[in-house]
């Protein structure tokens, strides 16, 4: 509010203190009234439909009339031209300060992302497959347990289990997909 000196804004006190409306703040508040609405429309088409960005741009447009009453007052007749002039080329400023700018994106929901770190998804997960285990049949079982469980190798497994290599490759195949459909039917119980 500083932009105009308070001579222009109506009488003073010796302390810089403004008594009453002056004939500026009264045409303001008339171009305020009236021109509002038209400009937002008006701004709200030249930018493809924003509402929010239009009526930001609305506010700024006033607020350089206001900055610019002495002049508006002189030609009345000038007030509607200028407000859609400075309005034109305040929606070409902010649509270039869009464009200059890298757009902006979206962060990820926080709470959805998955932590390595959080023990109670580990204890859910061990007790999930500890369940599902219990489901598949124990050829499936043994061979699963031999892998992943003590880490041996397929010829490891074959040893151990006394089955050949190539039963060991094809079970842990279709183990693995037994496991999976058994945790699946798990989560939804």
């Amino acid at each position: 509010m500083s932009a105009v000196p308070n001579e222009s804004i109506g009488p003073c006190l010796a302390d810089g203190a403004v008594v009453g409306p002056s004939a500026a703040e009264a045409l303001l508040k008339g171009i305020i009234d009236e021109y509002r609405r038209p400009l937002h429309r008006f701004l709200t088409r030249l930018l493809l439909g924003q509402q929010d960005l239009a009526e930001d741009l609305v506010q700024e447009t006033f607020l350089r009339a206001w900055r610019n009453a002495q002049t508006l007052a002189a030609d009345p007749s000038k007030i509607a031209p200028w407000l859609y002039t400075v309005a034109r080329h305040v929606a070409i400023d902010a649509m270039r300060a869009r464009q200059a700018r890298p757009p902006e994106v979206s962060l990820p929901d926080l709470n959805r992302v998955p932590t390595t770190d959080d023990e109670m998804d580990r204890v859910v997960s061990v007790q999930a497959v500890r369940s599902a285990l219990g489901k598949i049949s124990p050829e499936h079982r043994a061979v699963l347990i031999e892998m992943y469980y003590r880490g041996a190798s397929v010829a490891e497994a074959a040893v151990r289990l006394g089955i050949p290599e190539g039963t060991v490759k094809s079970r842990a195949y279709y183990a693995v997909r037994a496991l999976h459909a058994a945790i699946g039917s798990t989560e939804s119980s």
